[in-house]
């Protein structure tokens, strides 16, 4: 499941969502993917494809499916119980913004 979700990414990615290049490292148990977002379109790759990405996600795979495809929302509980952890979690929104799912 988790594959095919990075696999449409660039298919349903808002082209112009973010004014500035963003990477987003996610790390979803045994899956690892790089997004990389810009003006004109994003890529997914398989690991870390970026030393330094901009975001980093790490969480469950069932944890990220509820965000994904139930809509839920994680809040600062979730955070702060390492449920899911991010450098940025307010950059967070705007991925999910930026291919429709906010």
């Amino acid at each position: 499941m988790l594959e095919e979700i990075f696999a449409g990414l660039p298919g349903q990615y808002k082209a112009g969502a973010f004014a500035e290049p963003m990477s987003f490292y996610f790390s979803l148990g045994e899956i690892k993917k790089t997004v990389q977002c810009d003006n004109s379109g994003c890529t997914v790759s398989d690991g870390r494809a970026v030393e330094n990405a901009d975001c980093v996600c790490k969480t469950s795979p069932e944890f990220f499916l509820k965000i994904w495809n139930e809509g839920y929302r994680p809040g600062i509980k979730d955070f702060m119980t390492g449920v899911i952890k991010s450098n940025k979690p307010h950059v967070l929104q705007d991925f999910l913004h930026c291919f429709g799912r906010a």
